[in-house]
Formats: structure tokens, C-alpha cells, sequence
């Protein structure tokens, strides 16, 4: 096992406009599950492929443990891959395919048997080792993948969207089943996805990055909490943070015909750019106030989900058309007592939860 450090790592491809990567700094400890997730093109593969030496280092450095590794081959990295499309050999069995990076590294027969037998038993795939890959499911080649990789036991492991082929229940079942084994084995990880949710559920920290930029790394805990800018807030969180841009008045922002309430001191540091300041709430932070009272809104769908209900809305009344940003507001709320479309509400912000940010420079006020 291994740390990693990502040293202003910059990818930069020929004739592109910008960098793929543009000078990361990523320190991961040995042992983390370290999660990078963004929108498509934002650079999260292209830096998991530098780590691996599959994409040139342009600028900066890549190291594994105090090993500079920026230039060196794929094979003298000490690092095992599971891809997106599982990479099996179709006419290999089950059992030929975890050992054959084995075989090629010329590890003794008894000793590769031995570690695939071991791989087998973490993997629930004792009974499967004589199969070829067209005879399992989906969920079963990815576990053959993963197994590929842990007979290996190499010192970091790096996984490109592995889930990213499977039906959804499957991907459920097995992003536990990955998130258990990593804890379990304690080998450093660097996960790529593009499913926010499946990066806040797996990651002990997660680093979302945007057009080859690092926005943001920390606990998925403290993203949701305090995102540093609006591109985390809008993107961590499902559904995502409600995120309207209003004048700053006396006492906090308008939104509509409404003023949510902002301390003075951050209000002004806000709004020192133009005087309108963005302003955020979870969808599990609005609640139902009196006529009147809150942000009018007018109820658009309702979306049921057993457990809980969200009412998508759009802001109504005077002042409405002068808000920017997305103007829709999604709440959450008792499926027993939700709205009805058509119908209009008056909505708070519970106290403490609202997140402030500077709207010319999309970062966080505290």
C-alpha cells in the first residue's frame, strides 16, 4: 500500500483549447478510498489514466508512495486497473483470467491457484472459476475484474467508472459490495465516476473537479454541508441544492417578493461585486409557512416516492422574473401531506440553512 500525490499534475492535449488537467494537487492518504467525480470531459479519467501511465504528465509530477513516478511505464507502477467495459478474455475461464497478469509477471502455478482461490472466496466466485465471461451476468464479470486485480495485490488500486454498465439495482448492490471489500482490504483507491451519489456513498473523501480544475476534495459529509462554490453546491446532492440569485436589501435577499434573511457582515462581503448575491437551500430545508409569510411559489409536478415526496415549483408573485439562476425550487417533504400541482405555497428557509455566495465569483461567504 501506497499514498498518491498529484503534484500540479497538468495533461494537456495537442490543439485543445485548454487542459485536460490543469494543475491538480490531490494528496491521498494510504489506505483512502478517494473518489473523483465531475460532469463528462471535466478530467477525472484523463487524471486517473496519468496515474496509471496511460496519458503523459505535461507539467507537474505523479507520485506513488516517495516513488516519482511521472515518467515511468505502466508495469513499474505497482498498480492494478478495473475498467469500464471488465476487459476479460472471452476464451479464458473465470480462474485463467484473475491469474493471468500473474502468469505473465512468471509467479509459480501453485502460487497463482493459491491467490485466485483466496481472490474466489472475498469474491463469492469459488463456484464460478471454471466459467467463460459470456456465461456469467454483468455483476459477475465485474467481480472477475475486481478479482483480477486483488490476486495482484498491488500497492494502489484505480477503477474507471466499473459500475457504469450495470442496471441500476445491480449498481446498488454492488457499489456496497466494492465499498466493503476496499475497507476490508485496505489498499489505497482512486475511484472515477460521474454519479454524484454513487461518489457520496462509496468515498471516504470525494474531489469534484470541473473543466480540468480541482473545485473541491473533502468528506461527502462536508460537500453536502458547505460546498466552497456553486458549481459543488449545484452538483453534490440529488435532487441538487435550490440555487436563486437575488438582490441584496436591508436584512438579507430578495428573492421574489420575498427577503431571506442574511447576517449584515456576510451580506456585504457578498455583495461587493454588483450588489446581487446567490443563495442556497436543500431541498429538506424548506418548509410550509403562512400565506404571505415566506417565497410564493406554484406547485408544477409532484413526484411520490413512498418514502418522501418533492414538489417541484417555480417562484411566483411579484419580483419573481427578476431572480436569476434556475427560478425552479424543489422541496421534499411527507408524502402523507404533499401538494397538489397547481396549487401555490408559501415556503422557509429553515434557520441555519441557508448557504451564501458571492454571485460574481461563484464562492462560498461564511
Amino acid at each position: 500500500m501506497a499514498t498518491v500525490t498529484f503534484d500540479q499534475a497538468t495533461r494537456i492535449y495537442p490543439r485543445a483549447e485548454r487542459p485536460a488537467v490543469d494543475a491538480l494537487d490531490l494528496a491521498i492518504a494510504d489506505g483512502e478510498f478517494l473518489v473523483l467525480v465531475g460532469p463528462s470531459g471535466c478530467g477525472k479519467s484523463t487524471s486517473l489514466r496519468m496515474l496509471a501511465g496511460l496519458e503523459e504528465v505535461d507539467a507537474g509530477a505523479v507520485r506513488i508512495g516517495e516513488r516519482d513516478v511521472t515518467d515511468a511505464p505502466p508495469k513499474d507502477r505497482d498498480i492494478a486497473m478495473v475498467f469500464q467495459n471488465y476487459a476479460l478474455y472471452p476464451h479464458m475461464t473465470v480462474g485463467e483470467n484473475m491469474g493471468f497478469a500473474l502468469k505473465l509477471a512468471g509467479v509459480r502455478k501453485s502460487e497463482i491457484a493459491t491467490r485466485v482461490t483466496e481472490a474466489a472466496k472475498i469474491l463469492d466466485l469459488s463456484d464460478y472459476l471454471e466459467r467463460r465471461p459470456k456465461a456469467l451476468s454483468g455483476g459477475q464479470r465485474q467481480r472477475v475484474a475486481m478479482g483480477r486485480a486483488i490476486v495482484r495485490s498491488p500497492q494502489v488500486f484505480l477503477m474507471d467508472e466499473p459500475l457504469s454498465n450495470l442496471d441500476a439495482k445491480l449498481r446498488v448492490q454492488t457499489r456496497t459490495q466494492i465499498a466493503a471489500l476496499v475497507q476490508r482490504l485496505g489498499t489505497t483507491t482512486v475511484y472515477v465516476t460521474h454519479d454524484q451519489v454513487e461518489a457520496m456513498t462509496m468515498g471516504d473523501r470525494v474531489a469534484v473537479l470541473k473543466d480540468g480544475v480541482l473545485q473541491q476534495c473533502d468528506t461527502p459529509g462536508a460537500l453536502y454541508d458547505r460546498p466552497a462554490n456553486v458549481f459543488v453546491a449545484g452538483f453534490i446532492g440529488s435532487p441538487a441544492m435550490n440555487l436563486v440569485t437575488g438582490d441584496a436589501v436591508d436584512g438579507g435577499v430578495r428573492v421574489g417578493s420575498a427577503v431571506l434573511p442574511v447576517p449584515r457582515d456576510q451580506l456585504d462581503r457578498a455583495a461587493a461585486g454588483n450588489g446581487r448575491v446567490t443563495v442556497g437551500f436543500r431541498p429538506e430545508s424548506m418548509h410550509q409557512v403562512g400565506p404571505g409569510e415566506g417565497i410564493p411559489v406554484l406547485v408544477t409536478v409532484v413526484e411520490q416516492l413512498g418514502s418522501d415526496a418533492y414538489l417541484y415549483t417555480k417562484l411566483a408573485g411579484e419580483g419573481a422574473d427578476d431572480v436569476l439562476h434556475p427560478s425552479d425550487v424543489v422541496v421534499r417533504t411527507d408524502p402523507r401531506t404533499a401538494a397538489t400541482a397547481g396549487q401555490q405555497l408559501w415556503l422557509g428557509v429553515r434557520e441555519g440553512a441557508l448557504h451564501v455566495f458571492d454571485a460574481s465569483t461563484s464562492q462560498r461567504v461564511d
